[in-house]
């Protein structure tokens, strides 16, 4: 069983990147195996288009690469999922990958009282998130997205139970020295 990074950045030298790169070299030296799931290096298409809403009530896509997703899904133990919050939530790709890779019978069954996880292999997700907000600020004023949508409604349908929320706010102005640091004590996060 292995970690997966989630990764949705567009742009290799963004503070998204120092972070992806630091977790990938904190996961070797601690001899995990990972594997990423970077989205736009992928050219992911978010979009769900007509000819795969045809068969998404089935459970099934029609994109390979959901099929790729899934499998390496079905191996991971650990999550990390990596992305800056634009508009105060999760950027467009990412919201299409959770559109189109967590399909019903794959991520979920529909119960009686709601949807039941099938993803309980993955013991424990963390959220890492960037953006020019403060984390307070996100919380009291612009609706919790990550923490009230994201951790308490997506991954927890999907059966993942142990979840933290990791942010660096105020991205564009934060000195080197907080960037640093923040990179220095992620592995013990």
């Amino acid at each position: 069983m292995q970690t997966t990074i989630i990764y949705a950045h567009p742009w290799e030298g963004s503070y998204n990147h120092a972070i992806l790169d630091k977790i990938k070299i904190d996961l070797t030296k601690q001899g995990k195996d990972y594997t990423v799931i970077d989205l736009y290096e992928d050219e992911f298409n978010p979009v769900l288009a007509k000819h795969e809403l045809a068969v998404y009530a089935k459970g099934e896509g029609k994109d390979p690469l959901v099929q790729k997703y899934q499998q390496i899904l079905t191996e991971t133990t650990e999550l990390i999922i990596l992305f800056p919050i634009w508009w105060y939530e999760i950027p467009a790709i990412l919201k299409g990958f959770f559109d189109k890779v967590m399909l019903n019978h794959f991520s979920y069954e529909e119960g009686k009282l709601g949807l039941v996880g099938q993803l309980t292999q993955i013991k424990k997700a963390t959220i890492i998130t960037t953006a020019t907000s403060p984390k307070w600020y996100l919380r009291y004023f612009k609706g919790n997205y990550v923490k009230n949508i994201l951790m308490k409604g997506t991954l927890k349908d999907m059966g993942i139970k142990k979840m933290k929320w990791l942010h660096v706010g105020n991205v564009k102005g934060i000195t080197q020295i907080k960037r640093q640091k923040f990179l220095a004590n992620l592995s013990e996060k």
